[in-house]
């Protein structure tokens, strides 16, 4: 078998379910962070610890964050850590800033149901709620030198060549 030929496993349940209604194959994903006085910016993931699973869209229990979700939390947290270096930069005192992510993605893609479906999360979305002494001029020049100087947000767009290799241990 081919890596072309296969896909990932999924109860034909699901399966059923995304191919008869392809509405219910996305799923929006979504990360927070706060950004304080300290420059540091603290995300929030919701769970206890770091293990990844299945997102419950996809028959996950819930109790794992999913790939997804981690790499918005990821890009939430470089977000913040500019934004406040950037403020510092303005000299802009930064109160709070509260910073969402959302990312959509349609699971068929990733399941091998659609080639017209992309492998990937489409439409990532970035807002800030920012409580600082910034002037109406100085916050959308602030949000553009964060975007400009975040390595995650770049890393993603234009995205990054990723490649992959496999060894055995002890070969």
């Amino acid at each position: 078998m081919s890596a072309d030929d296969a896909a990932p496993p999924l109860p034909a349940t699901h399966a059923d379910r995304f191919r008869d209604h392809p509405e219910t194959a996305h799923v929006t994903l979504h990360a927070q962070g706060f950004v304080g006085p300290d420059g540091i910016c603290k995300v929030e993931s919701g769970k206890p610890r770091t293990e990844v699973g299945l997102h419950p869209i996809l028959g996950g229990d819930g109790k794992s964050v999913c790939a997804g979700d981690m790499l918005l939390e990821a890009l939430v947290g470089c977000v913040g850590v500019t934004l406040g270096q950037m403020a510092t930069a303005m000299e802009i005192d930064v109160r709070k800033a509260a910073i969402r992510a959302e990312g959509d993605l349609d699971v068929r893609g990733m399941l091998g149901m659609s080639e017209h479906v992309p492998v990937s999360l489409q439409n990532i979305r970035l807002h800030f709620d920012v409580e600082s002494d910034a002037t109406e001029e100085q916050l959308p020049v602030l949000v553009r030198l964060t975007e400009r100087y975040c390595v995650v947000s770049h890393t993603l767009n234009p995205p990054a060549t990723v490649t992959f290799s496999a060894s055995k241990p002890g070969s």
